[in-house]
């Protein structure tokens, strides 16, 4: 047993002894799935078919994007699209995002707009779309340096590296780096898929070995690494694939490892915790986070985007995800989970999770047709007889509800991305990619997902007495979670077979990891604050210009970029309640002052709040940050350290 910090995450990891193989492929570091257990997937596939034969559903067609539409989608999806298009919005935001950028994620940028170039110019179209090197200018100490003038798109016999004073160039594949985020430059060249990990492996030797000559490191504290440069860091240590655990076949780690949020002083981040405004943020570095890792693991990442179908507009089966919580929201604001699946789960949750079975053994298919039915004409109006519902027929109801959805619970974008997790070396990548890819999902979608994973638990939490292990409800449920309308008409038996075990381990790292999935990572957060940084620094000096044209008096306070400390008095500060008769309260501030001491000392006080415990929380607003709900296990002083300038304000969740 052995325990090291490795950026976002803790691990510890235990060896099992090598088991026997299983006859269905096996993914890279994953514990084996074997041939009884994969049996009941085929046998739900069954189930399934059978359904769908005869209701004959519309198909989902899956559209590949055209040549150079991809990267336009990625480029708006990532809040880039004054970089093609002089008429987008959000220029000065764009310039903002850019200077924020680790070397990964603006390599991953830089990328994209070149191939986009090269697309327009093999049409012969005319555009505007600036050159690569035009977006991440050099330092004027680097300007004469040569730059790569190669325009071909493939390989030297033996590429080689050469060091320049500003840069490191690898020569055949036309990669020039230099240091400071958005002052160095960058020429990427289309390189053959095949060659994609050998690319990899030069594209992590290439930034590394620069920062070694240039003494230059982005962000050196581990925990705040970004993803995609721990791997690069992995291969600066010489450990390929092969090196790092991965392999098909790989039997000296077959156990799930046991993989934790790193602690840190100013908290866990949970998604649902910011504002609006810092979440669109972070969805924008996310996008770029998460093609910056799939870069450098050589792995092509390609999203689709749906054909218009004709769906349901109301009812609760077969109805767009969105749709049915607009319709709950109208009878129950603030709905995140459709009422109908709440009400299946807290029904097994109730009296079927001493079932044994409980989402293995099916209903009778006769009967779960009748139940849909009944519930379609009764649930709203409250006369639905749930106390007469067998629970595998609420569970054979529920897995109907997640795979009838008209668009895929993992959304038609980003459904393939989530089938290319598992082609990732390690399960600390693979899990790095699925907290990405968690992040992206629509926020309806992602809290149905989190609902769905934390009431999986609960079943597996009673395994002693319904016998479903992690393995028994991976495996049940990955077929109604991937095999979406139309999906598996468009696959055949034999990719069938070897997607078996891959999405059944999807939904195992889904159902152990949601706790670790579901958080924003501290690097994300921290370039978050940097951008907020810069824009409220530009407010500030627009402000002072429009003092000056004003022509202010020159006894008025002049704007400071450097924010004030949150304190009343020295030593203590000052927590506001505007929802409570209790406007606000000073609180000594110590070393070891937490969040949950915050709560405890308000609610002793002010005993006249009704609000639970539970749903009360002490949120950061202001400074680098719109608002964030505070973990409780948040010191203070750390983040006023790091926010300097915060409100803390208690508030009902």
């Amino acid at each position: 047993m052995c325990s090291h910090k490795m950026g976002q995450y803790n691990v510890q990891r235990s060896r099992g002894l090598a088991a026997g193989k299983s006859p269905y492929q096996r993914c890279n570091s994953q514990e084996s799935l074997d041939e009884k257990v994969m049996v009941d997937y085929f046998k739900e596939l069954e189930i399934i078919q059978h359904t769908r034969d005869a209701e004959q559903p519309e198909d989902v067609q899956l559209k590949v994007p055209d040549e150079g539409e991809q990267e336009e989608a990625w480029l708006t999806e990532a809040g880039l699209a004054t970089l093609f298009d002089e008429s987008a919005t959000d220029g000065e935001d764009s310039i903002v995002l850019l200077s924020t950028l680790t070397r990964t994620q603006a390599a991953a940028v830089q990328r994209r707009v070149e191939t986009l170039n090269q697309t327009l110019r093999k049409r012969n179209k005319p555009h505007s779309i600036p050159d690569v090197r035009d977006i991440f200018k050099p330092s004027s100490s680097s300007e004469n340096t040569p730059r790569s003038t190669s325009t071909s798109p493939g390989w030297n016999v033996r590429p080689r590296c050469t060091c320049a004073a500003d840069g490191y160039h690898l020569v055949g594949i036309g990669h020039t780096y230099r240091p400071k985020h958005a002052d160095f430059g960058i020429t990427v060249s289309k390189a053959c898929d095949a060659a994609g990990q050998a690319a990899s492996s030069l594209y992590a030797m290439a930034i590394l070995q620069f920062e070694r000559l240039s003494g230059s490191s982005e962000q050196e504290d581990e925990p705040h690494l970004s993803f995609s440069t721990q791997r690069l860091r992995v291969w600066c240590n010489g450990a390929g694939p092969e090196a790092q655990g991965g392999g098909a076949d790989n039997e000296t780690d077959i156990n799930l490892e046991d993989f934790k949020v790193s602690q840190d002083k100013t908290g866990q981040t949970r998604a649902g915790d910011l504002s609006t405004e810092d979440m669109k943020k972070v969805r924008r570095l996310v996008v770029i986070e998460m093609s910056a890792l799939f870069d450098t693991c050589g792995i092509e990442m390609k999203t689709h985007k749906a054909l218009k179908m004709k769906v349901r507009e109301s009812g609760l089966f077969g109805v767009p995800l969105l749709t049915l919580l607009e319709q709950d929201q109208r009878r129950i604001p603030g709905t995140k989970v459709p009422l109908v699946l709440q009400h299946l789960m807290s029904h097994i949750e109730e009296q079927g999770l001493d079932t044994e079975g409980v989402l293995r053994i099916p209903g009778a298919a006769t009967r779960v047709k009748s139940v849909c039915q009944e519930m379609e004409l009764k649930f709203y109006d409250g006369l639905f007889p749930w106390e007469s519902l067998k629970q595998h027929d609420a569970a054979s109801v529920l897995k109907l509800f997640i795979r009838e959805l008209p668009f895929p619970l993992l959304t038609v974008e980003y459904f393939t991305a989530f089938l290319s997790v598992l082609k990732l070396p390690t399960q600390k990548q693979q899990l790095q990619a699925l907290n990405l890819l968690v992040l992206l999902l629509p926020e309806h979608n992602r809290d149905t997902l989190k609902a769905l994973m934390e009431f999986f638990q609960c079943v597996i939490d009673h395994k002693d007495k319904n016998k479903m292990t992690l393995n028994n409800v991976a495996v049940v449920m990955a077929p109604n979670i991937f095999m979406c309308k139309g999906f598996r008409n468009k696959i055949s038996e034999q990719e069938e077979f070897a997607m078996a075990t891959c999405t059944a381990n999807i939904v195992r790292l889904l159902i152990r990891y949601q706790n670790l999935l579901w958080t924003i990572p501290k690097f994300i957060l921290n370039q978050v604050r940097k951008q907020n940084t810069e824009n409220q620094r530009k407010m500030n000096r627009d402000r002072a210009v429009k003092k000056l044209l004003k022509k202010m008096t020159h006894d008025r306070e002049k704007t400071s970029d450097k924010p004030e400390k949150n304190t009343e008095a020295e030593g203590f500060i000052r927590v506001q309640a505007p929802q409570f008769s209790m406007v606000s309260m000073a609180v000594q501030l110590t070393d070891d002052l937490k969040a949950s001491d915050v709560l405890t000392r308000f609610l002793t006080q002010e005993r006249s709040v009704t609000v639970k415990r539970e749903d009360l929380c002490l949120f950061e607003t202001g400074g680098n940050i719109k608002e964030r709900c505070l973990d409780e296990e948040t010191y203070i002083r750390a983040l006023l350290e790091l926010n300097p300038s915060a409100e803390l304000v208690l508030k009902s969740k």
